[in-house]
């Protein structure tokens, strides 16, 4: 596997980096230490280091000569209120936080890309070398994007990498147009009649009518929406009552959408409303409904994918790149840069994910075995790219 010689040579360094930020994980928008360790290592391998972009985000930008193309790279620092299961040495020094879902490892990756490019700096053009925080649920990409992001480190292009479970180590995966869904959520209010739950003929049970809304969701996707087309509508919580022998006044009932299509999330939102009211309205109850648009699809852009999967084939061989891999209900902020600038993410194999090495599982780590090939394959990305718009 052809890895960049150099960026291997310091593959013990980068996992010291990786080990110890998965030990020291923080959430979204109070990735301090994280953040203060991004730039140090950055002003370290002679980048420009800024700071203060949605609060703790920092860019590394490297320069050679005046080709006034430019590449953004992009990770995400931030991690999630898990509380670790794991036992080796590294695992989480901050209960109930843990990072659950590799940012360590992308932090890490795209540090050694630094390194190495500041170090050889065979380009002509700029890198900026985007660190965000805040992607688990935050928008901290939203934040980015708004906060000037590409009008302070204009980029022709946008590049990431995310690992993935599943996918063995050595390969990467990719996929032009929607990769990751729309990720929504919702909230409905039931507001019904308490009473004593011996004699519930004197109230309105708001449990009977969230029942009959639980149910009636699932509709949503199987009797509404057309076959062909994807899209999940999930409970993630039902809350009320607090008594073995009370039947409350209310009932919340919270969860997620997930869509790709614009017209596929409108039908969402609306068929979630009309069962909602239309339910407690039938019980003589009332229902409150708010449905939040979170984060838009990860929609790769067809020409800049494909660049990405050839400079892959460099890094891992032919054999190794997946070229159309199928896409996942997941969700991902970086869609909102992917809506500002052309660009695309793919897939780092992380291993097979067994013992519960999965995303957002408690005893998730990443693979350090991706390290050297996640940075070779970042590092060579903007040279090839700067040298494409160089000719």
């Amino acid at each position: 596997m052809p890895t960049i010689t150099e960026v291997l040579a310091h593959h013990d360094e980068l996992i010291a980096i990786r080990r110890d930020i998965h030990a020291h994980p923080e959430l979204a928008f109070s990735e301090r230490r994280t953040s203060d360790l991004v730039a140090a290592k950055l002003a370290e391998f002679g980048c420009e280091v800024h700071r203060g972009l949605a609060g703790t985000g920092v860019i590394g930008t490297i320069r050679r000569g005046n080709t006034p193309a430019a590449i953004g790279l992009r990770a995400d620092m931030d991690a999630l209120p898990i509380r670790e299961l794991n036992d080796f040495a590294h695992r989480s020094t901050e209960d109930g936080k843990m990072h659950a879902c590799g940012h360590d490892g992308h932090t890490t990756m795209l540090l050694g890309a630094a390194k190495y490019l500041a170090a050889t700096r065979n380009f002509d053009g700029t890198v900026h070398l985007i660190f965000q925080p805040a992607e688990e649920g935050g928008g901290g990409g939203r934040v980015m994007v708004e906060q000037g992001l590409f009008d302070k480190f204009p980029c022709d292009a946008i590049f990431a990498l995310h690992n993935k479970p599943g996918i063995p180590v050595g390969q990467i995966a990719a996929r032009p147009g929607p990769l990751l869904a729309a990720s929504d959520r919702w909230d409905i209010h039931i507001h019904g009649r308490g009473t004593h739950a011996a004699h519930p003929h004197l109230g309105v049970d708001p449990f009977v009518i969230g029942a009959e809304i639980v149910l009636t969701l699932q509709t949503i996707v199987s009797r509404t929406l057309d076959p062909l087309d994807s899209a999940v509508v999930s409970v993630g919580f039902v809350n009320g009552g607090s008594a073995y022998n009370v039947i409350p006044d209310t009932l919340h009932i919270g969860g997620t959408a997930r869509s790709f299509r614009p017209e596929v999330r409108d039908l969402i939102e609306r068929r979630l409303g009309e069962i909602a009211h239309g339910a407690a309205a039938l019980h003589n109850a009332r229902a409150e409904v708010e449905y939040r648009r979170n984060y838009p699809p990860t929609v790769n852009h067809a020409a800049e994918t494909q660049f990405a999967a050839g400079v892959a084939a460099e890094i891992c061989g032919q054999d190794n790149v997946i070229r159309n891999v199928a896409p996942s209900m997941g969700g991902e902020d970086f869609s909102f840069m992917l809506n500002a600038r052309p660009g695309a993410m793919l897939w780092l194999g992380n291993g097979p994910g067994e013992d519960g090495c999965l995303l957002h599982n408690a005893r998730y780590d990443f693979n350090d075995e991706a390290l050297p090939i996640g940075a070779s394959f970042l590092a060579r990305l903007a040279e090839r790219f700067l040298e494409k718009r160089s000719v």
